[in-house]
């Protein structure tokens, strides 16, 4: 190459000067090299596999595992073939016949000569399927049937043993020339009665003959439904999808309303429980009442239906009683600012003293600021479904206003009197209030 440039007259870069260690390779790169060569290879266990199969599959060397079995512990040059040990075995070619031939057709074929004489091996394989016989007189007593002649079956039972009970091609070699077409179906069905009525009849032994049913209709039905299934176009399959869509859309609703039901039911239970409980207090004498307050109400949990669990400090050792009023880290801090603001509100210092008659009655305030937020929470979802739904009625009913029954102070779900002292239906039994928005429910509109 050089030659060539010096003959064209091209520039060529300067030669490098030869050196020791351009020839041989620096000493770094040899260690490199060294190192790299003696490191054995790691083979990396594929993501998956357990560590016992991969500690099975690669030996100490860390090699490749092997396609079959071998034996290396004497090595290759001490393996040599073993020939001449025994006497060979003398082999002739000789004629044989197969069981399953009738015909008595000779074949030829190498065989030793220590099995000359013996049955042809692969006639283990010959197994023929039992097939019904009948005489006369049973056949005019017990096989005739509408539509059969006795032609037919005879055909039929003919075809069966012939073809080893295949009935598609008992089909296709089925006589349509005498007698009439029959479908797969029905050879099955007159074939597989035959059989069950002769069983009856001879009483065959459940080993010899097992009892078949063939319900011929509902194969026909099967296959109709298939070829259906089969012949929908582009069109039906994308509405299929969508309905089951549609459905796993409903009945995910249905369990969130479920849901959204049990836990509007617990605020509610919650309500009436605190309400009872106060009013039990304001009938209690001043010092029971006393003797009540002194004791520790709160240990762990104030209210289980908000979920609010304030510290509990019955441990060993010296705690600070204003832990106890400490907001819980499983509150959210919506609740949590929510519960600020309405303390403000009200006047309330966020951090009062700690007495125990304070910090019982503190947590008691906040928890049930807690519950009055959900119920808030729940009423106003409550409402916007109900609107929600009146709009679907009015507009799938056109003219049509349902009568939503309102309290005294204009909240609609309460039962109120009429001018004839009547009780107007219960909100809840005209409609399914805890439904998710837009989402039309189980009960029906009146």
């Amino acid at each position: 190459m050089g030659d060539v440039q010096d003959i064209l007259g091209l520039e060529r870069p300067p030669t490098p000067e030869l050196t020791k260690e351009a020839i041989l390779g620096s000493s770094d790169k040899l260690k490199k090299k060294q190192m790299q060569m003696s490191t054995p290879k790691v083979s990396k266990r594929p993501e998956g596999m357990p560590r016992e199969v991969f500690a099975l599959l690669c030996n100490d060397s860390k090699g490749v595992p092997p396609v079959f079995p071998t034996d290396t512990g004497q090595g290759y040059k001490q393996m040599k073939a073993k020939l001449g040990m025994r006497k060979v075995r003398p082999w002739k070619w000789m004629p044989f016949t197969n069981p399953a031939r009738t015909d008595g057709a000779v074949f030829h074929h190498w065989r030793r000569v220590a099995d000359e004489g013996k049955e042809y091996p692969f006639a283990k394989f010959n197994k023929k399927v039992p097939v019904p016989t009948y005489t006369d007189d049973e056949y005019n007593q017990h096989l005739q049937a509408q539509g059969w002649t006795r032609e037919e079956t005879n055909h039929l039972i003919d075809l069966a043993k012939r073809f080893d009970l295949r009935f598609l091609v008992m089909r296709d070699r089925w006589d349509k020339e005498k007698f009439s077409e029959r479908s797969v179906e029905d050879l099955k069905e007159r074939y597989y009665s035959v059989r069950t009525i002769l069983g009856k009849v001879k009483g065959t032994s459940s080993a010899d003959v097992k009892p078949y049913g063939f319900d011929a209709d509902h194969e026909r039905r099967r296959k109709e439904q298939l070829k259906r299934l089969y012949e929908r176009t582009q069109k039906e399959i994308e509405e299929e999808q969508t309905l089951v869509t549609e459905y796993r859309r409903i009945e995910a609703r249905k369990k969130e309303r479920d849901k959204k039901t049990q836990d509007l039911q617990k605020l509610i239970t919650a309500a009436d429980n605190q309400s009872e409980s106060r009013r039990i207090e304001k009938k209690l004498p001043k010092k029971k009442l006393q003797q009540q307050l002194a004791r520790p109400r709160i240990d762990s949990v104030t209210v289980e239906s908000t979920g609010i669990k304030f510290p509990d400090m019955k441990g060993s050792g010296v705690s600070v009683r204003s832990q106890r009023m400490k907001m819980p880290t499983n509150v959210g801090q919506k609740k949590i600012k929510g519960v600020e603001q309405l303390l403000q509100e009200l006047g309330v210092e966020s951090n009062p003293m700690p007495t125990e008659e304070i910090c019982n009655h503190f947590n008691e305030l906040r928890s049930d600021m807690v519950l009055l937020h959900e119920l808030k929470t729940a009423y106003s979802t409550c409402e916007f479904e109900l609107q929600t739904l009146r709009h679907q009625y009015e507009a799938l009913c056109p003219g049509k206003v349902i009568d939503i029954p309102m309290t005294s102070e204009g909240q609609p779900g309460s039962s109120t009197e009429t001018d004839g002292g009547k009780l107007k239906t219960n909100l809840a039994e005209i409609i399914d209030v805890v439904g998710s928005p837009g989402t039309p429910t189980s009960s029906h509109l009146n």
